[in-house]
């Protein structure tokens, strides 16, 4: 969806299609008319905005094949469906029985990392509509931080600064301009807003910025005001912005909370959970450890990276970050000028919700998905954004 912002330019809304995993092309272009389109028609749109994730076989034939690349831009205008931005963090397997540690492999400091990153932006110019300003790409954070030693950081922000010189190649070559944006996620080497200026002020490279996910700002108990001035203050542009929520346990010293919390603990994706507490953050790669032992302290709330749809917060006795969501898009959009023009509802998580809240077929998945992103715009017109038809 678009959306025309107070200023005059154009905000473009989309839903990150990693929720329905395909490591092929053929599987990506099943998904646009099993849920994308039917997405759009729930919506009563004429055209919808997919951030779409591209695994790397799929990558990697859009690349090399332009009849290919041809082809899948022909169905996304064939059924009303734009690209502007590509989720770049899965590089493959984001539909396994188990991911858990491995999104986070090839890290930043694999050649593979820069290869599959430039072919993802490579394909997005030919994907972009011929009136988008620019295109976005999210990627991990570096590294997950166990693996971030000396030699390898260095590798990483080598390939990193090569990556701004070859965008910028690109963007003269091609006449349309790709930014990618490091995602900051609890556990990783870069798990907060903060920790995501010192690297990328040493790049110094505007092509390079952050994506803000505020599922993660909101488990890092990051404020949405706080870190986004600091990015500002910083010269860290903001490329592009997830809006999602994480799970929230206000006393998660009651039998009654652990229980509800365990309901969560599932075995596909990693749910990095943390507290604050007098001496900073404290927290575990994961929500059973947090609950099988006394390792995080029970005294005040807990948060867990389970990313919760937007428009369906669990019952009592726990919550959503929703709230934080809201509170980071007053100051994304809600100012003179929108600090990012990218907004993309990433919620991957409904096939690992507890089984009575997960969608039984992909019409009640479209469902959930339309209701996301009509919540979505309903809080971008809040800020005074009209939707464009």
């Amino acid at each position: 969806m678009r959306l025309r912002h107070p200023d005059g330019s154009v905000v473009h809304l989309a839903y990150c299609t990693n929720v329905h995993p395909a490591e092929t092309l053929e599987g990506v272009i099943a998904q646009l008319g099993t849920y994308a389109e039917p997405v759009r028609r729930r919506l009563g749109v004429a055209r919808l905005g997919i951030g779409l994730w591209l695994a790397e076989e799929a990558a990697r034939t859009l690349d090399t094949d332009r009849r290919a690349l041809a082809a899948l831009r022909a169905e996304l205008d064939r059924r009303g469906l734009e690209v502007v931005t590509l989720n770049g963090f899965p590089y493959r397997g984001f539909g396994a029985e188990v991911v858990k540690y491995r999104v986070y492999e090839p890290d930043w400091a694999d050649p593979q990392r820069l290869g599959y990153t430039l072919a993802l932006a490579r394909v997005l110019t030919a994907l972009l509509p011929d009136d988008a300003a620019e295109g976005t790409i999210s990627t991990l954070p570096l590294a997950w931080r166990t693996v971030h030693d000396g030699p390898r950081a260095a590798r990483a922000h080598a390939a990193l600064a090569e990556l701004g010189g070859r965008l910028d190649d690109l963007a003269e070559a091609s006449g349309r301009p790709v930014r990618v944006a490091l995602e900051p996620e609890p556990g990783c080497a870069v798990e907060t807003t903060a920790d995501a200026i010192g690297p990328l002020s040493a790049l110094g490279h505007d092509r390079v910025g952050i994506c803000v996910d505020t599922c993660h700002l909101a488990t890092s108990f990051e404020e949405p005001r706080g870190a986004l001035a600091a990015l500002g203050a910083a010269g860290v542009p903001v490329v592009k912005a997830q809006l999602s929520a994480a799970l929230h346990a206000e006393h998660p010293g009651r039998p009654e909370v652990r229980a509800a919390l365990a309901a969560f603990d599932e075995p596909r994706f990693l749910h990095q959970t943390r507290t604050r507490t007098a001496a900073g953050l404290l927290g575990t790669d994961d929500l059973g450890p947090a609950l099988a032992g006394d390792t995080l302290p029970d005294g005040a709330p807990w948060r867990a990276h389970f990313h919760i749809p937007l428009h369906a917060a669990p019952a009592a006795p726990l919550a959503s970050t929703l709230p934080v969501l809201e509170e980071a898009l007053s100051v994304l959009v809600g100012g003179e000028r929108p600090l990012t023009r990218h907004l993309e509802v990433e919620t991957y998580t409904w096939q690992a919700l507890p089984p009575a809240l997960r969608p039984k077929s992909a019409d009640q998945l479209a469902d959930g998905i339309a209701a996301e992103l009509s919540l979505a715009r309903d809080l971008l017109t809040d800020h005074g954004l009209k939707e464009l038809r």
